[in-house]
């Protein structure tokens, strides 16, 4: 009995050892894995260690989920119900039980067209695959619905004006900063709404990259959930307001994860685009900072729309953007 509980102490004690050599080896194996070489002063670095490692392994399971078939993006999208009087016989796409009554026998998705019973409605998974024809406009039209009906990675708006802005205007002075003419802009906000992704933004029709790059912006402001949306917005808040500059960046990474998906890839290629922006500073005399001040209220707006709340938050959403984009290699 002696021999055995000298022997248990004994496989205890090479436990705690073992552990506490697994806890060491833990940061220099992620250290060599990311090449990247952890001194003396390894403690100090292990937190911002950790953060890039779990933002980039958050990244390629992101992006691996968005890429899992070249040809079809599929984002999760809940279903746009609404109370709908059916004329003749109707029977639930869900229940397959007949819809009883004279009007409002049910309930029908204004993007899909799935019909089913209101209690049905509760159960039904978050399925929705717009169908085009019902997609009447591109701009002041949801996020998701939009590039899922279209089958985009991102809204066909924002790879055209930004694949256009890059080509003739990364140097323009206070690109994004400068209005163009606001006729214009509606212009060339009709012509996606009628043409898609055929429409001419080109220089022939609009010399002016300002014009372009208002139609971005005019895109953003018109969406019904902004791009950061209303569920993570105090969140991003919340965040912006931490003094420490590495706990802060780690709650905004957080906080990114929470977006859907379609946001998420949305934002992350713009942050990408808005950092080439910066890239040209001296030419354009735009910095993150002038863009967060920019997109800020473009990109995020409270849930309540009150005047007090906007005013009060402005320089944190113009602090989130400049973050965004300062760290979108590490974020994203």
């Amino acid at each position: 009995m002696l021999a055995e509980e000298l022997w248990l102490e004994g496989e205890k004690s090479c436990a705690v050892v073992h552990k506490s050599k697994r806890g060491r080896k833990r940061q220099e194996l992620l250290a060599v894995a990311l090449g990247v070489k952890v001194g003396v002063k390894g403690a100090l670095l292990w937190q911002p260690l950790k953060l890039f490692a779990y933002s980039q392994i958050s990244s390629l399971v992101r992006r691996a989920a968005l890429t899992q078939n070249d040809n079809h993006f599929n984002y999760e999208k809940a279903h746009n119900f609404k109370v709908h009087t059916f004329r003749g016989p109707h029977w639930c796409e869900y229940c397959a039980n007949f819809m009883w009554g004279l009007i409002a026998q049910g309930v029908r998705c204004s993007d899909c067209g799935l019909n089913v019973h209101k209690q049905c409605s509760k159960y039904v998974p978050n399925d929705c695959q717009p169908d085009l024809k019902r997609i009447k406009r591109v701009y002041c039209c949801d996020l998701t619905t939009l590039v899922k009906a279209h089958n985009t990675q991102r809204p066909m708006v924002v790879d055209s004006c930004i694949r256009e802005i890059e080509a003739r205007g990364l140097k323009s002075e206070g690109l994004y900063r400068v209005s163009g003419f606001t006729e214009h802009i509606e212009d060339v906000k009709m012509a996606f709404d009628r043409d898609g992704d055929k429409a001419d933004i080109s220089a022939n029709m609009y010399p002016d990259i300002n014009i372009i790059a208002g139609a971005l912006k005019l895109y953003f402001r018109d969406l019904p959930i902004p791009v950061i949306t209303y569920d993570t917005y105090s969140k991003f808040i919340d965040a912006a307001k931490i003094s420490n500059p590495d706990e802060r960046l780690e709650a905004i990474h957080e906080v990114l994860m929470l977006l859907p998906a379609a946001h998420y890839e949305t934002l992350r290629y713009l942050m990408i685009h808005l950092k080439k922006v910066t890239l040209h500073e001296k030419e354009n005399f735009m910095n993150a900072e002038n863009l967060g001040i920019v997109f800020g209220p473009t990109l995020m707006r409270p849930p309540e729309d009150s005047t007090l709340a906007t005013l009060n938050d402005m320089r944190y959403q113009k602090l989130i953007v400049q973050i965004l984009i300062e760290n979108e290699d590490v974020l994203f």
